[in-house]
Parts: structure tokens; sequence; C-alpha cells
């Protein structure tokens, strides 16, 4: 299949936030790609009404949870998908976290199992992409998928991703910002939503040490250093430079996620990023 073009920078979501409505806005914006997050559910049905309701943005799962949706069940819906909207929608999926799911064990076997049943029903390698952090599923990325969709990285974890994926895999990170000038309210904007639950998660605070983040960075909710580096803030040219770095790094695309006080409305930011980043 030829590879879809997801752009050079998307929008990260919650699927149960994302309407058509914002679809719409997303794409005359110039975004490539919508990312819905939160596990996305077997039907993939929420991807099917966005992809509906515009004409050229890509719609892709960041991510379907393998734990909570069966293999076989998310493949019948790839292809009910990609018949009818062939070349706009991506299928992200991965493996979730401990804390959250009881039934976590052997992981890595669990990921080549789920992509074995992906393959046996029909979803292509270039159709699919894996939540990735470590060097091991990193690898697997490249080898059985298109590549890898890390979660609550650096621009320092892009490129030493580029590195274990090689040049030809993509690499779709999904970085948070903050559109606000105001330094301490952007951070305590940042660590509200950082720290509890992604701070307490042993997937995302291990890869951070990998990183070379300290334990006292990653105690009593971040320290600012830390959470300036996960949610980068400032005026949107300030934001869209740091966001840049990520691409600077060896990234193909990052998907932006805006954090806002009080869960506001994102698409001010996002209207204001796109004119900074010169959108198409």
């Amino acid at each position: 299949m030829t590879d879809i073009d997801v752009g050079r920078f998307g929008i990260w979501r919650s699927w149960q936030q994302t309407s058509p409505e914002f679809a719409r806005e997303a794409e005359a914006l110039g975004y490539g790609t919508i990312w819905l997050g939160f596990s996305p559910g077997a039907d993939l049905g929420g991807a099917e009404r966005l992809l509906a309701a515009t004409d050229r943005i890509v719609i892709a799962t960041g991510i379907v949870n393998m734990w909570a949706t069966a293999a076989d069940d998310v493949a019948a819906a790839y292809r009910r998908i990609t018949e009818a909207q062939p070349g706009r929608f991506l299928l992200g999926v991965g493996i979730g976290h401990p804390e959250a799911t009881r039934e976590y064990q052997s992981p890595y076997d669990t990921i080549v199992s789920y992509l074995d049943r992906l393959d046996a029903g029909g979803v292509p390698v270039r159709g699919r992409v894996l939540a990735a952090l470590g060097p091991k599923v990193l690898r697997l990325a490249a080898e059985r998928t298109r590549g890898a969709h890390p979660y609550l990285v650096t621009p320092e974890h892009s490129r030493r991703a580029r590195e274990i994926l090689g040049p030809d895999a993509l690499l779709a990170p999904e970085q948070k910002v903050v559109v606000d000038e105001d330094a301490a309210r952007a951070r305590a904007t940042a660590r509200a939503k950082i720290a509890d639950p992604y701070l307490k998660l042993g997937n995302y605070t291990n890869n951070l040490r990998r990183l070379g983040w300290t334990d006292a960075d990653i105690a009593d909710d971040g320290s600012d250093a830390l959470i300036d580096e996960l949610a980068p803030h400032g005026d949107a040219a300030t934001v869209a430079a740091a966001v840049t770095r990520h691409l600077d790094a060896g990234a193909n695309h990052v998907a932006l996620q805006p954090l806002t006080t009080n869960d506001t409305d994102p698409l001010p930011a996002l209207r204001a990023l796109a004119q900074a980043l010169d959108l198409p």
C-alpha cells in the first residue's frame, strides 16, 4: 500500500472530545492528522464519523489498547473503514500500562501476538503504528509496523528513537503544549495534567529515567524543568520552535496536544500554532 501522508504536524485529542466540527476546523487549519486518544473502541466508529465529516485530514488512533480490544474485531473495523475511506486512516495500537490493566503480563509477547492477529485479519504493516518507548518495542515497531507513536516524550527521546528505528520508519511523537505567556500559570496548567496520572505510571517514569531525568525530577508532581520539557509553554512562536525540535531530532511528525486552563477550548491555541508553524 502507498504510505498515508500524515503531514508534519497533527493534533492529539481524546476521541470522546473530538467532534466532526472540531475535525473540520483542524482540517481547514492545515493539520495533517488527528490522533484519537484514550482507547477508542474496537468498532472504531468515532474515527469513521470524523472521516465522513472531512475531506483530507488523516484520522489515526493513538492508541487502541490491546488489552481492551480484540485484534480480530479491530481488524474487521480497519477493513471496513479503509474500504470506504482509502488512504486516510492509520491504526495505532499499544499495550497500555500495568497500573491500569489487571491482566497485564508478558507485554512484549502480547504485542507480538496482537500484531500476528492483525496480520491474519488483513491489516497491512504500513497501515499501522505501535506505541513504543523503550528500545525493544521501538525495534519491533520498525520491524512489524510503519513506525512508532510515542507518548509523553521529549526531543531527546526522538533523537534516540530515530537511531533505533532506522531511517525509514515513521516517528510521530505526541507533544503537550501550553500556549500561554504567563510562565507560572502555564506550568500549573501543565503540571495538573502531567503529574497525575502520567508521573505515576511506570512505563513513562522508567522512560524518563532512561532519558536522564532523576527521581527528584519525577517526585512531587515533577520538577519545573521536567514539566517545561514535557509541555513547553509561551507564545505561539515560542511553542512552535519547541515542538519543531522533534523534527530536528529525527521525527517525521509531531502530534500536538494543547493543554488549557480548566479544559477550555483548545482551538484558539491550535489556530495560533497553525499560523506560527506556517501550516498550508
